[in-house]
């Protein structure tokens, strides 16, 4: 692909969020709470929340307000009470210190070398600040839904990275391993990528090993480096 910039879905992609928010509730909550349990129940809110932002039911807010207002259903989900406001904001901040997958920090520095890079995802703009300063992301640029006031799958998300990186949006390729993400990005006229990324879920479900509809489908983001000939 003669492609300009990667922009690329963080949860799933980029970082392994499963692993990290249960790493912070199993410090938080205690071993009383089945950790990976509530990470699930947690990030099962993750799209609700968002369509309700998506259908105009309510104004636009980023996501640690959605992460904060769906937290005390997911701790009841998993048998667990009302957690004091101190403990909820550290747990909100847990989706701030997720852990790359092992492939990414080096994949990226591969990528930059030949194009730009930019996250466009869900999360907040401090969100992505604070993954890729934990984490080492070389990010040239924090894109997504905070910047544009939309959560994908709204086109205007897809629209704003080849508008805001002065590119066309054939030279811009979404990276992400999310088929309707990537679906949704080919409708804009971007290209795509697909990552398989079989622990996301901790292997249940287990997402395809390719999609049919993407430029390329990869194991790993150095495999794409490898692919792009970076």
């Amino acid at each position: 692909m003669d492609v300009g910039a990667l922009v690329l879905d963080v949860f799933g992609t980029v970082v392994d969020w499963r692993s990290g928010v249960a790493r912070e509730a199993a410090r938080l909550l205690g071993p009383a709470v089945d950790a990976a349990a509530f990470a699930d129940a947690w990030r099962s809110r993750y799209q609700p929340s968002m369509e309700r932002v998506r259908s105009g039911e309510r104004p636009f807010v980023p996501l640690d307000e959605l992460h904060r207002e769906s937290l005390p259903a997911a701790l009841a989900e998993v048998g667990a009470g009302d957690v004091p406001d101190d403990v909820a904001a550290e747990l909100v901040l847990a989706w701030h210190r997720l852990d790359p997958w092992p492939d990414a920090v080096p994949g990226l520095t591969r990528l930059r070398r030949r194009h730009l890079l930019a996250p466009l995802s869900n999360g907040g703009v401090r969100l992505q600040v604070d993954l890729a300063r934990r984490a080492g992301l070389p990010w040239d640029a924090v894109l997504g839904a905070e910047v544009v006031g939309r959560y994908k799958p709204d086109p205007e998300v897809y629209d704003s990275a080849p508008r805001l990186l002065a590119l066309p949006p054939s030279r811009v390729c979404l990276v992400a391993a999310h088929d309707d993400d990537l679906a949704a990005a080919r409708d804009r006229g971007l290209r795509t990528a697909y990552v398989h990324r079989p622990a996301e879920f901790g292997g249940d479900p287990l997402p395809p090993a390719t999609d049919p509809g993407a430029d390329l489908s990869v194991g790993s983001l150095e495999e794409l480096a490898d692919a792009l000939g970076c």
